[in-house]
């Protein structure tokens, strides 16, 4: 007995049926990450900087994209003193995020500070800028011409406190004995300077950093080369490879009284967690990283040198794994 043929109706509605499960198959394949694992969730933790510096103002538009590409983390933004604190913090289990500059880094590494080991880097984001801010009547025209006067160098546990030191040092200058060190940050540096109570300021940060664009709309400044202590800042040690000979070019602070290229030292900042942290969560978070590079950097000038080309170099610090994940699937 032959067999009954199926309807022509029933037949293109079974065939219809077989298409629409293909095409759900494979929205939900699209919708998985790579290796069909689930996306991360979760609640982090993201230590920045002071409120008015640069990692902060990062820290806050980074939370808002992260929000985006992973509905499902909670991320918890806290500021701090800066680079040094900020790795205290994560060794500590404090937070599981952070920036910090490549220099604090290798000092922590250098000295043998707990669990160094098990730092790891997700990203080289921008370089931070060394700047030496004083009146624009003042008679400071090299470091050394800070001798006997007050000058802030950042707080403890701030990476501008380590590189202002280094430079100090680099000048013949002893940062207790022949200056008046005021350790203060840039929240309070600007004030300090306007009212007289300092001679100078040193702050280390991505270009134009508000709080000095801010003074120098309100008050006569001028930034001091340090172009000249780059070479000595290298004789020091192994330790400070990490600066290089950098120009802020004459718009980062267009109010400033002396318009016009100043040379300095930079230092590049990293994205930093540890090995503790999970693969999905770290390779989510890089990606977004070099994803809103454009939509971050509209607002803060300094991201738009976040490069996907030399976001790999994080020395001294080894890639997370699941930073490589995401470096290796952007580049198949």
């Amino acid at each position: 007995m032959v067999p009954a043929l199926p309807r022509p109706g029933r037949r293109r509605a079974a065939q219809g049926a077989v298409a629409a499960a293909v095409v759900l198959g494979l929205l939900l394949w699209w919708a998985l990450p790579v290796g069909g694992a689930a996306s991360p969730k979760g609640t982090v933790s993201f230590t920045t900087g002071v409120p008015s510096g640069v990692y902060a103002r990062y820290g806050g538009l980074l939370k808002r994209s992260l929000a985006r590409e992973l509905p499902a983390v909670e991320v918890r933004l806290r500021s701090s003193k800066g680079s040094v604190e900020n790795i205290g913090r994560l060794i500590s289990g404090e937070a599981t995020f952070t920036i910090a500059t490549a220099d604090a880094v290798a000092a922590y590494r250098g000295e043998g500070g707990r669990d160094a080991q098990r730092l790891r880097a997700c990203a080289r984001l921008y370089d931070d800028y060394i700047q030496l801010v004083v009146p624009a009547d003042s008679p400071v025209k090299t470091t050394r011409d800070l001798r006997g006067r007050r000058v802030a160098i950042g707080q403890e546990g701030s990476g501008v406190g380590l590189i202002s030191e280094r430079l100090l040092r680099a000048a013949g200058l002893d940062p207790e004995r022949d200056i008046t060190p005021v350790r203060k940050g840039i929240d309070e540096m600007p004030t300090l300077l306007e009212r007289g109570r300092i001679d100078a300021f040193f702050w280390s940060g991505g270009l134009p950093t508000g709080a000095v664009s801010d003074l120098a709309g309100r008050f006569g400044i001028k930034l001091v080369q340090l172009g000249d202590l780059i070479d000595e800042l290298h004789a020091q040690g192994s330790e400070n490879r990490h600066y290089r000979a950098a120009v802020m070019p004459a718009d980062a602070y267009p109010r400033s009284r002396d318009r016009r290229a100043i040379r300095t030292v930079a230092v590049a900042n990293l994205l930093v967690t540890t090995d503790r942290t999970d693969a999905e969560l770290t390779e989510g978070v890089t990606r977004t990283v070099i994803g809103s590079r454009d939509r971050i950097g509209s607002q803060v000038h300094a991201a738009q040198l976040v490069d996907l080309r030399t976001a790999i170099y994080t020395d001294p610090l080894e890639l997370h794994e699941g930073a490589r994940r995401y470096y290796r699937s952007v580049k198949s």
